[in-house]
């Protein structure tokens, strides 16, 4: 490996350790990277503890509230329970970019048809640039995200009109 792989390497484990991600795969070509991380292991417990759990435990008849779920955020066009919208989300966490370069024409704007596959943006993640393709046919209803901004996996980028 070059010394700027090694680099970039480290740079990632610090990034997977700082976002507690247990394990991680890459595979480009000829390039193969598996980490998986251990997590710290509580210490055994023992008789002791164990009795002291017994003694502070609730009574069989005591009812534990449970709370309820809480429901991920919608899209306000999601919310409006259109069947035929489509949202194209982020594959992997980085930073968002509508256009191949600094200046240049955006992949797609709102009212544009695009096609499965078709790319739709960027994503920079550990100085690589990843593409986003679409994975539905049909028009663009709406641009999620900003130009530049951070994203999260799995956060909506477009809304997309099926058809």
């Amino acid at each position: 490996m070059k010394p700027q792989d090694i680099e970039d390497l480290k740079e990632l484990i610090e990034f997977l350790k700082k976002y507690q991600v247990a394990e991680f795969d890459l595979d480009r070509g000829d390039l193969k990277i598996r980490l998986k991380f251990n997590s710290p292991e509580a210490p055994a417990a023992g008789i002791g503890d164990l009795a002291r759990l017994l003694s502070t435990a609730a009574p069989k008849a005591a009812v534990v509230p449970v709370p309820e779920p809480v429901a991920a955020p919608v899209a306000a066009d999601e919310a409006q329970g259109d069947s035929n919208l489509h949202i194209v989300k982020a594959p992997l966490v980085g930073t968002f970019y509508s256009s191949p370069a600094p200046g240049a024409e955006a992949f797609v704007s709102p009212g544009d048809h695009v096609n499965k596959g078709q790319v739709v943006g960027v994503i920079e993640a550990m100085k690589l640039m990843n593409e986003i393709e679409c994975d539905a046919a049909g028009v663009v209803v709406k641009c999620l995200v900003s130009n530049g901004q951070a994203v999260e996996y799995g956060q909506p980028l477009y809304s997309i009109q099926l058809g």
